[in-house]
């Protein structure tokens, strides 16, 4: 079987999802630290007519002290969802498949949710929904893995009985290749192409969550992703 490991970011890019079609089964990292500084698993890019438009979900964190991903909590005492949607409404209102998503995202972006993970979990089920691929998310939580360091994916894929760790070729150095070997475990490695598709407002910008490229392509937009990277 072959298996990767994410963690559960918000609003993921289009790597994520193209990783999760290579594999077989993806585990999200919900028990490593949330990291202090920048990090995806609270923000990501839309675009606007500026360019860049940066989406972060308030957490606490003062007081905190060092928590796991699973552990954090959304700061609700702004009105950020409201905030969220009126931004995307505003800048995708005129893509071509904005009428399709905008009900379902309203309804999640309406919601208040106490955990970040709860969240973003709704989202990355939703996008996958609408890219129509049907594999199932496994938490790493639910496997009962807690190991830290570069021993945690050997751990992960031992207790979910891997014999294949897929990972990007840039994601490749952290690995600890010896000791997944010595586990019986080999390492693929991939390379994603950013795919280039039709947007609004301007030049083209890659990177971006995975919903930029639904609300300009649709149904489509799975075809676009195995395409660039079909022609790599």
């Amino acid at each position: 079987m072959r298996l990767t490991c994410h963690p559960p970011v918000f609003l993921a890019w289009g790597g994520f999802f193209y990783k999760m079609l290579l594999a077989d089964r993806i585990v999200l990292l919900d028990e490593i630290q949330f990291a202090r500084g920048f990090t995806w698993i609270n923000r990501n890019r839309l675009k606007c007519d500026r360019g860049e438009l940066w989406l972060t979900v308030p957490v606490w964190k003062r007081g905190r002290g060092l928590q796991k991903i699973s552990e954090v909590e959304i700061c609700n005492e702004r009105g950020w969802t409201q905030k969220h949607f009126q931004s995307i409404t505003q800048n995708y209102k005129r893509s071509p498949y904005w009428e399709e998503h905008r009900d379902p995202l309203g309804s999640l972006f309406e919601k208040e949710w106490k955990r970040l993970i709860d969240f973003n979990l709704a989202l990355l089920g939703y996008l996958k929904t609408a890219l129509k691929i049907e594999k199932e998310f496994v938490l790493q939580s639910c496997l009962g893995v807690r190991g830290r360091g570069r021993d945690l994916i050997a751990q992960i894929c031992r207790e979910a009985k891997a014999d294949i760790y897929l990972t990007p070729v840039c994601g490749k150095k952290y690995l600890d290749v010896d000791l997944l070997e010595k586990s019986g475990i080999s390492v693929e490695a991939y390379k994603y192409v950013d795919p280039v598709y039709p947007q609004l407002w301007g030049d083209f910008l890659p990177r971006l969550s995975v919903l930029d490229l639904l609300l300009n392509c649709g149904g489509k937009s799975l075809d676009v992703l195995e395409n660039a990277n079909a022609q790599r």
